[in-house]
């Protein structure tokens, strides 16, 4: 039984979704003036995941993800380079798509933009004024938030603790000073759009409501972000999208928000100069890593980036990786047995375990744990064939593999290239290396010192040197 927190309720809850078999997802997507930085690469590699995992359980899912290609940092970003609005969100528009194709990233089933939905927004603002939501400033209109008695529902804030802690506003014409903008009058020198109100823009929330309503109905199943968008962007999404459905309680059913990144511990900004683009992340180490350094937390958790983190990170995938090959490597193998029939056991319980935390809101830093203890599996079961004589059973073993196979495409790993060396020593492989590793951890736990030494010397006979710690043994080339 999946259950997933939803901020919305602030507890985990039954997934029940609103058309069975069928799931409907909403998820914020960029603003494309710049290149996409590690924490916006958290929510997309974060849904991807949600995604591939439903479509597991056997659900038919429909993915929405939005551009906003009109904001005032679009603008600001032209005017500073001398060229239009469109040269800019193309350009990063482009950049997105290269950022999350080297995250093993998933197209969603539509990316639809602000730009291409003004008749649509329009449409939505008419019909909040005519609901008595909004109302009109000289050409500007806005949303009345004293009239959304259930403002604040999902941030948890109170509308008066809010306007006591209003900053003094510039446009004092607001009837309250939360009250925020569905439709902005155009400035001189910016882009607009004809609309009952005169010349102007749309707001920043309406685009998301619009969109979000349009492709999939008034009720659909979730929508998510990040925490900073909790309030007040998604907060007035839920305000202006219950304004103007049918069924006042409509819209997103699950609201679900990953944490914040931090850089070294300090909050990443662009003033500590600590803010890192994807592309800048992708020139030292494969999006595969990335993605796998992310998927080690689990979503909602604070996740810290260091250099010494990703290390680990990619240190821990090559160690799955290589697991892999070399499981792939023995199935190759002919003169089979069914004399293991308990490697059925070991994956029908790997399965169970993986799916377990996956259903527990999709805590796929316990998932990767139960990865790594069939890796385990792996290596001890190829060791003990290869370098052992051990009977070779590939029909039991397989069921092995494909489901190391079937956790590995949840996670979205194995999927593209690692950049990393193939082989190392005399002609040792890393799986080998790996293999000999989890064979001594065996022999060691069983008390027979003399094959663990028998194990690390041979392995400083070809360049390799052990380092053991409590967090396990690694090993480098001499």
């Amino acid at each position: 039984m999946l259950k997933v927190y939803n901020t919305l309720t602030r507890k985990k809850e039954e997934f029940v979704p609103q058309e069975p078999g069928k799931v409907g997802m909403y998820v914020c997507g960029v603003t494309p003036y710049n290149h996409p930085h590690i924490g916006n690469a958290r929510p997309f590699v974060t849904w991807d995941v949600i995604k591939r995992y439903l479509k597991h359980q056997g659900f038919s899912v429909k993915h929405i993800q939005n551009f906003t290609d009109m904001d005032d940092k679009i603008i600001k970003a032209a005017n500073t380079e001398g060229v239009s609005w469109q040269t800019i969100t193309e350009r990063y528009i482009d950049g997105y798509f290269k950022a999350i194709d080297a995250l093993n990233v998933q197209r969603a089933d539509l990316y639809p933009k602000v730009t291409e939905h003004i008749p649509d927004i329009i449409d939505m603002v008419a019909k909040l004024i005519d609901n008595g939501y909004g109302y009109v400033i000289d050409g500007d209109v806005y949303f009345s938030v004293e009239k959304f008695t259930e403002y604040g529902k999902l941030s948890g804030r109170k509308l008066e603790d809010m306007q006591a802690g209003a900053r003094v506003e510039v446009d004092t014409r607001k009837h309250n000073p939360m009250d925020f903008a569905l439709w902005k009058s155009a400035k001189p020198g910016e882009p607009y759009w004809e609309s009952p109100w005169g010349k102007g823009r749309p707001g920043w929330h309406i685009e998301c409501s619009t969109m979000s309503l349009k492709y999939l109905g008034e009720t659909f199943d979730f929508h998510g972000g990040g925490s900073d968008l909790i309030f007040p962007h998604h907060e007035n999404e839920i305000a202006q999208s219950q304004c103007c459905c049918e069924n006042y309680h409509s819209f997103a059913q699950y609201w679900l928000h990953n944490g914040f990144i931090t850089i070294d511990n300090e909050k990443m900004s662009k003033s500590l100069n600590n803010f890192i683009t994807v592309p800048d992340i992708l020139k030292q180490y494969p999006g595969e890593v990335v993605r796998f350094f992310i998927l080690r937390t689990h979503y909602r958790s604070p996740l810290d980036f260091s250099e010494e983190r990703i290390r680990e990170a990619q240190a821990g995938l090559l160690r799955l990786k290589n697991a892999y090959d070399l499981g792939n490597e023995l199935l190759n193998r002919t003169g089979n047995t069914e004399a293991h029939t308990e490697l059925a056991d070991i994956a029908t319980k790997a399965m169970a375990d993986f799916q377990e935390a996956m259903d527990d809101d999709f805590n796929t830093a316990l998932a990767i744990g139960y990865m790594f203890t069939l890796s385990k599996e792996i290596n001890v079961y190829a060791n003990n064939v290869i370098n052992k004589g051990a009977e070779y059973d590939a029909v039991h073993f397989r069921k092995l593999m494909d489901v190391y196979g079937e956790m590995a495409g949840i996670i979205g790993i194995f999927e593209s290239s690692l950049d990393m060396p193939v082989s190392d020593g005399d002609g040792i492989s890393p799986a080998e290396i790996e293999a000999l590793i989890e064979e001594r951890a065996e022999a060691k736990k069983a008390k027979n010192w003399a094959r663990a030494d028998e194990i690390r010397d041979s392995l400083k006979e070809q360049g390799i040197l052990l380092e053991d710690s409590a967090a396990g043994t690694k090993w480098k080339k001499a």
